[in-house]
Parts: C-alpha cells; sequence; structure tokens
C-alpha cells in the first residue's frame, strides 16, 4: 500500500497529523509488538532477536540455527540488547547499529527516526524525544492540530548515563559520554579514537584509551 502524504511529512519532520487512522493502527501494532517482547521470559536469544526485530520491522533473515543452544546464542552477539520494558510510537523508526546496549525503561517518542550507531551503551531510564508541538497554542489544538520532529542521531561508542534525555534534532558524535540532566559540556575525553591526539608511550594521562580520571581512579583503588 502506498504511503500516504501525511506520513511522509511526518518522516520529513514537517507538520502532520497524529491522529489519522493510518497512523493510529501503526502506534498500535509497535504496541502490541513491544508488550510481547516486554513480557518475554526464558527464551533463547534467537526467540528474542525475533520478538524485537518485529517492533522494529526488520525483515533480515535469521541464520539457520546451530547445533547448540549455546552456538546459537553466539550467532546473535552481534545483534542490539534491549532490556526491557522499553516503550516506543513507531519500531521502524528505531534503527540500531551492532553490540548497541539500551537499558530498562527506555522510551522512544519516535516521530522521526532515532538512530543509535554500534557499540554505544544507554544507561536506565533514558529518554528519546524525536517529535515536538507547535508552540502557538492556536496551532497545536490538542489532538486536532498537527506535531513534527527532527531526527536523532547518536553516533558508535558513545555511552548515555541513566536518565539521558535527547530532544528532538540532537546529533551526538562518536564516542561522547553524556551524563546529567541536562547534559553540558565537562571536557574532552582523551582517546586513541581521536586521530589528532598522538598517544604516548608509558604517560599517565592515558591508558588504553581511558580518560586520565579513569586511571588515577584505578590507581587509588589498587592503594587500597
Amino acid at each position: 500500500m502506498a504511503m500516504s502524504e501525511n506520513k511522509q511529512k511526518m518522516l520529513r519532520g514537517e507538520l502532520y497529523h497524529a491522529f489519522t487512522d493510518e497512523l493510529v493502527a501503526e502506534r498500535s501494532r509497535t504496541k502490541h509488538a513491544y508488550t510481547r517482547y516486554n513480557n518475554a521470559s526464558d527464551i533463547t536469544r534467537r526467540e528474542l532477536t525475533v520478538l524485537w526485530r518485529d517492533v522494529t520491522q526488520d525483515k533480515t533473515p535469521l541464520p539457520p540455527p546451530a547445533s547448540t543452544t549455546a552456538e546459537d546464542d553466539k550467532l546473535f552477539e552481534n545483534d542490539p540488547w534491549i532490556e526491557p520494558p522499553v516503550r516506543m510510537d513507531y519500531g521502524y523508526n528505531v534503527i540500531l547499529g551492532d553490540n548497541v546496549f539500551v537499558n530498562w525503561n527506555s522510551i522512544f517518542a519516535n516521530t522521526c527516526p532515532v538512530t543509535i550507531g554500534s557499540r554505544t551503551l544507554c544507561g536506565p531510564n533514558c529518554s528519546f524525544y524525536s517529535g515536538y508541538h507547535p508552540l502557538d497554542p492556536v496551532v497545536r489544538n490538542g489532538t486536532q492540530g498537527p506535531e513534527l520532529g527532527k531526527p536523532i542521531t547518536i553516533g558508535e561508542d558513545c555511552w548515555l548515563g541513566g536518565g539521558v534525555t535527547i530532544l528532538p534534532g540532537v546529533t551526538i558524535g562518536r564516542g561522547c559520554t553524556i551524563a546529567g540532566n541536562p547534559a553540558r559540556v565537562l571536557r574532552k575525553i582523551e582517546t586513541s579514537m581521536d586521530p589528532t591526539q598522538k598517544e604516548v608511550e608509558g604517560s599517565k594521562d592515558q591508558v588504553q584509551g581511558a580518560e586520565k580520571p579513569m586511571a588515577e581512579m584505578a590507581e587509588k583503588a589498587a592503594a587500597v
């Protein structure tokens, strides 16, 4: 079935109406899918992956089953790991890279896509809000009015601490650590991933890509 102009506007971040039959049905489908995921227990990694891909409507074929459960689990070790419960509006608007971990109580108010790069870790109670409403109350007009959004893009190798809220249109570069609410820039992390930094052998300012304060904490802990 062809995509409606209203849905196309939503995905482009333009003013659209959320309470059309089409979008109400899509949110309902997603809710049933993530409810099944949230309520799953004592199942294999393959079964969990099937449930998650149903949430996100990922049609990627699964590999053939391995001979043992342990070997079969390894087939999915690069798939994202999402601790339930999770909630979202539109499953197809959540795009997670390899080895992403999202802890419990995550919320995706995802009018526009929320993309999280590979190896990024998200603490509990993180919220991703890619949708928002017009500021003019006359235009906003409750459920009868339009809304809009902007994509959220989080790079690879990031760490979002517990309780972080990401707002519409935010882009977070590779390797960032985000904490606090509201978050603010505290310092630049010294890492071997940064091509502008040169690692000096024997330097105490850098320990396998970790920032100096973490190295100092490790030294203090070892001395106790």
